[in-house]
């Protein structure tokens, strides 16, 4: 593919896009996290972040980087401009690292090269798109039984998720916020797909505006933007952004190219090679995914130290019986028996002085003794 002045201009505006959008996550991040410090969190279905102007940056930076990446597809070819999207990914990496002093483990880094790659692989593969030139044919296509089945499914699966799921799941399983964001995304850009070249067409003399299919696809945007912006600050306030970022990435473009496949079944006329190529890249993509999944629940697991407590000990003698407890702690607190009685005695302190005398129990200034004498025979202590 030779690099044409067109081809150039997309290259740009595409790494321009990256770059706004991976800046983006930063800034909304930092936004959400001034939200959260002060108000109800994104998180817990709060909305304070919306008076918070941090936020508001990053949104008018993510749509800076969005406006790019489209007006991008106008100058060079899908196979161009949507790898590119995946340097988004390095750039939110190094400014998290370097602003929100995220640390992501080893094989997190590897999870994330695997997702980049596969991604990288299915969009490489995938054939070209077809031309659309009117909104109506556009229209002709959405109204075919395998895309109608398709958004319907769409539509259940994020009802189900929002109502039933994300209640439960959502701030424990890193999926469920970014499935809803994928799903709503396949079908925005569907819907811009139609709007934009409603604006081309528009502009070139041709009003696409004064049709009714034009606005259902300007309202299909409006909400699922609405819907993917939401679910998407639920999931940067509740995760890490090196986690959010790549499984975002990674679900919304297999998600975008489902979608494009069924609508405008640009696979009909796909050759042994794409189809391979596409395959193994969609097994890659789970590999990475599933690496950064586990990364995740590895990041719960208690650290060593955790205080613990020892099982009970049940000793016995001439004179009797007696219980042992020990509690091991921080604070250095046990309980131990008396020789000749069941005396137990629990010290929380650095420096014990304890003299054991008619039956009693005395301790240094400051320190906290409890005695608990049972006499198990008839012997005096």
């Amino acid at each position: 593919m030779g690099f044409s002045a067109n081809n150039v201009r997309g290259l740009i505006l595409a790494l321009s896009s990256s770059a706004f959008i991976g800046t983006s996550f930063i800034i909304k991040k930092k936004g959400l996290m001034k939200a959260g410090a002060s108000g109800v969190g994104a998180s817990a279905g709060g909305h304070s972040y919306l008076k918070e102007p941090m936020w508001w940056a990053g949104m008018i930076t993510m749509v800076a980087g969005e406006i790019a990446n489209f007006v991008a597809y106008a100058y060079a070819p899908a196979v161009l401009v949507t790898p590119l999207g995946a340097l988004s990914i390095i750039v939110s990496e190094i400014l998290a690292h370097f602003v929100l002093k995220e640390r992501l483990h080893i094989f997190g880094v590897v999870g994330i090269v695997l997702c980049v790659i596969g991604s990288v692989g299915v969009v490489i593969h995938a054939p070209q798109e077809r031309t659309i030139n009117s909104v109506k044919l556009l229209w002709h296509l959405a109204l075919q039984p395998g895309f109608i089945i398709y958004f319907f499914v769409v539509l259940v699966s994020i009802v189900i998720l929002v109502f039933w799921v994300a209640p439960q799941y959502g701030t424990t399983n890193i999926l469920v916020y970014i499935a809803v964001c994928s799903l709503a995304g396949s079908l925005t850009v569907m819907g811009v797909k139609a709007v934009g070249i409603a604006l081309k067409l528009s502009f070139g003399g041709k009003n696409q505006f004064k049709f009714y299919q034009t606005w259902i696809f300007v309202l299909l945007v409006i909400g699922c933007v609405l819907v993917q912006m939401n679910y998407l600050n639920k999931a940067l306030d509740t995760f890490n952004i090196n986690i959010v970022s790549p499984v975002y990435y990674v679900a919304f473009t297999c998600l975008t190219i489902v979608a494009s496949m069924i609508m405008l079944k640009d696979w009909d006329h796909a050759t042994s090679s794409q189809i391979i190529g596409a395959i193994t890249g969609f097994i890659t993509i789970l590999c990475g995914t599933f690496l950064l999944h586990r990364i995740k629940d590895t990041e719960k697991t208690p650290v060593q130290g955790t205080p613990c407590r020892s099982p009970e000990v049940n000793t016995g003698s001439a004179r009797g019986s007696r219980t042992t407890e020990v509690n091991a702690s921080d604070s250095g607190s046990f309980r131990t028996p008396d020789v000749n009685s069941d005396i137990a005695i629990s010290v929380s302190a650095p420096e014990i002085h304890t003299d054991n005398t008619e039956g009693g129990s005395r301790t240094s200034e400051g320190n906290t003794v409890n005695a608990r004498v049972s006499n198990s025979t008839e012997a005096d202590v």
